[in-house]
């Protein structure tokens, strides 16, 4: 959008429908990307939850209060036209997935990683029709190679609007299998990025936290809420 530094100059804002897609209005101006392309969207609902967005500024436009406009403008801008390499980037998390690389001690840590990601890997099995298995210790072991194929396509099928989400649903999580599955709302995206920390909070229990590495995962936690989120509108 070229108003991202401009003070604000709207008086309304509007959702309009053209032939099944959806875009907002400032005064009837149609907002655009920042590459210039118009910011068409696939439902009313992510139309809507941006112009809540450009409806909130205030004095001067906040991009950082935009979260959906951001993913929606690097859809577009982005994603769109590299659909194929982040697809490929993506679908590669699979084949060293944080759920399948477990420690071999202490027990209790063990127990827990089977306990709660054993649990993501059925459901991959059952609902993707993709078995990962799990390695003990840090050293790379390659997944079969006919399971990464399939979630590659699966992750190829993908909507430009889709991929934007799914992009931190998976790089957030460091898991293939939990992007699909907060996508899919196996559990809540909450729940689920709370599996993907299971070693760090291990770690916490055991010296204390960390007050920037918190700090940190608080910034990706939101992120990842607002993935899901978004994915849902697409």
């Amino acid at each position: 959008m070229s108003t991202w530094k401009q003070k604000r100059f709207w008086e309304q804002v509007q959702v309009t429908e053209s032939e099944g897609r959806f875009g907002v209005e400032l005064d009837g101006r149609p907002v655009k990307t920042p590459a210039k392309a118009g910011l068409i969207l696939p439902t009313r609902a992510m139309a809507e939850a941006i112009a809540v967005e450009w409806r909130a500024q205030k004095d001067a436009v906040n991009p950082h209060t935009m979260p959906c406009t951001r993913t929606a403008n690097a859809a577009l801008d982005k994603v769109r036209a590299q659909h194929g390499e982040v697809a490929n980037m993506l679908a590669d998390y699979g084949d060293s997935d944080l759920l399948c690389y477990r420690a071999e001690s202490p027990v209790e840590l063990v127990q827990r990683q089977n306990n709660h990601w054993n649990p993501a890997l059925d459901w991959a099995a059952t609902e993707l029709g993709v078995r990962l298995h799990r390695r003990c210790g840090i050293r790379h072991q390659p997944q079969d190679t006919k399971a990464l194929q399939s979630l590659r396509a699966k992750v190829q099928a993908l909507s430009a609007f889709q991929l934007a989400a799914f992009h931190d649903l998976v790089s957030m999580s460091g898991s293939l299998i939990l992007g699909f599955a907060a996508a899919a709302g196996w559990r809540s995206a909450a729940e689920i990025w709370t599996l993907s920390r299971l070693d760090e909070l291990w770690q916490e229990e055991q010296w204390g936290p960390d007050e920037e590495a918190q700090a940190q995962a608080e910034i990706k936690r939101l992120a990842f809420l607002h993935a899901k989120r978004f994915y849902d509108f697409s």
